[in-house]
């Protein structure tokens, strides 16, 4: 287990934003892990844990505590059922499952991040999320003092949302189990409409695993979602905001001031989210309130190639990406009624 003192953080982090923290604690066992969250706790030490770092915005004054980073490695394949420590390379896993010839997680190639993460966002893409495939989450509960296994119904997963966001402070993912289909080297189900249309296909139809998943990466990349170093549209957390979820109630006056805003013709993106409720798209109304492709004249600015990513342009700081998200937010609701929420999580800061 490595310890540093007033470490960078910003290097762990895909804005590559932020300041140091206190102590820094890289653990690559679970036992280390839980170790050094006892450790904290007992000293009332505020934590930090750190995976991928794809989904953290750190303030510019750092982080005054531990920050844990979580490098675990494991992948055990057994049949169907995949489980993952918590710092293993989520694209990477997904690259080996699909190499297996295992379908469930192939539509989530190219997002950063580690598998730990995955659980807690309810990470999804492309017609799929991680808790159809997920069965069991095994964690250490900072409450209890112990570490538990959850099974999937236990993590109350919605959409980019579960029990352990819904309280961050208990528990630490360890690892992560699956069970994935063999469909003979073919994928799931295409659901999302616009792999589809990639892929030459019909909703519900089949692929070869391979083809999905450089499908799903060429997607991806074409927005600026997977990871380069030379590329500042990459420098991002991927979508900033989540998709608001609106009543039918709440739709409705959305829909009646797009129309006062953008003519009588115009329609809003809506898609079904469970009885009562529609989602629409949060990429939609940055463009429509005039956030276009790179948008803003800073060292942040709204990625070149899609409308739902902020990026550091180089020689940005947390206040720079802050600025440009509060008048992203401030538009938007001031031209449809609707409060955009930060997807990836935040340090010492807020919106």
């Amino acid at each position: 287990m490595q310890e540093l003192h007033d470490a960078p953080l910003a290097p762990l982090t895909t804005f590559r934003l932020g300041g140091p923290a206190t102590r820094l604690i890289t653990a690559t066992t679970d036992a280390e892990v839980v170790d050094a969250v006892r450790e904290a706790d007992a000293h009332g030490t505020p934590l930090l844990v750190i995976g991928g770092g794809s989904n953290l915005v750190i303030g510019d004054k750092g982080f005054d505590g531990t920050a844990l980073r979580i490098a675990t490695r494991g992948f055990e394949l057994s049949g169907t059922t995949l489980e993952l420590a918590a710092g293993e390379v989520w694209t990477d896993a997904v690259a080996r499952t699909v190499e297996a010839g295992l379908a469930g997680i192939e539509c989530l190639s190219g997002i950063p991040g580690s598998a730990g993460a995955t659980p807690i966002q309810n990470v999804g893409a492309y017609g799929q999320e991680v808790s159809s495939t997920i069965t069991e989450v095994v964690a250490y509960d900072r409450r209890a003092g112990r570490t538990v296994t959850l099974a999937n119904e236990e993590c109350a997963f919605s959409y980019r949302h579960s029990r352990f966001k819904a309280d961050p402070e208990r528990y630490v993912v360890l690892r992560v189990r699956f069970r994935l289909e063999d469909a003979d080297g073919l994928s799931a189900p295409v659901k999302y409409a616009e792999t589809a249309r990639a892929l030459g296909v019909e909703a519900g139809d089949r692929v070869p695993l391979a083809t999905a998943r450089e499908t799903v990466l060429k997607l991806r990349a074409g927005k600026g979602m997977v990871l380069d170093p030379e590329d500042h549209d990459t420098w991002s957390a991927g979508s900033f905001f989540t998709n608001p979820i609106l009543t039918d109630a709440g739709f409705a006056t959305f829909r009646a001031r797009v129309r006062e805003r953008l003519g009588d013709g115009v329609e809003p993106p809506a898609y079904p989210a469970g009885q009562g409720h529609t989602k629409t798209s949060a990429a939609w109304l940055i463009d429509k309130a005039g956030f276009t492709k790179g948008y803003g004249t800073g060292p942040a600015r709204i990625s070149t190639k899609h409308t739902l990513a902020l990026t550091n342009r180089g020689g940005a700081t947390t206040e720079d990406l802050l600025a440009l998200a509060r008048e992203v937010v401030a538009g938007v609701r001031e031209a449809f009624g609707i409060t955009l929420v930060n997807e990836p999580v935040t340090v010492g800061v807020s919106l």
